[in-house]
């Protein structure tokens, strides 16, 4: 279905970490209007949708969200690598870290976990497509 390539389109190099910063990114991997809502968004909505070419930009438009994911964890995990107790006191990064090390796990930057309540699928393709509009509006 799929042909995974095994690189990233865009390359990630951070060289210094930011365990700040990265509890801010966190949150468009896993938040209310992150990659993977998006990805399951229209990966989901696109079995309601009567057009075809419709359809295909849904699965389109999905499988590129899962791609970005790949890309939001590779900056957080450039962003937490190789940390000190001191940074991760100092960052405030310890709630995260306690839990997770320094994997990269789906949540908001408040620390919500993702959950598929992030994400509305009705069956009826104006009313998705009126919350796709809504929640990638969002993101701007």
């Amino acid at each position: 279905m799929w042909k995974y390539e095994k690189r990233l389109q865009y390359p990630v190099n951070i060289s210094q970490p930011n365990p700040k910063l990265a509890q801010f990114i966190i949150s468009q991997y896993g938040g209310p209007d992150g990659e993977m809502g998006a990805s399951m968004r229209y990966l989901s909505q696109r079995f309601a949708m009567p057009y075809k070419a419709a359809k295909g930009a849904l699965t389109d438009i999905g499988t590129e969200e899962l791609g970005h994911l790949e890309i939001i964890g590779a900056i957080v995990h450039q962003l937490t690598r190789n940390l000190t107790p001191e940074e991760i006191e100092a960052s405030g990064f310890g709630p995260y870290y306690i839990d997770h090390t320094t994997g990269i796990w789906p949540q908001a930057a408040g620390g919500v976990p993702f959950n598929a309540c992030e994400f509305q699928s009705k069956g009826d393709p104006i009313t998705d497509l009126f919350e796709n509009l809504a929640a990638d509006g969002a993101t701007l």
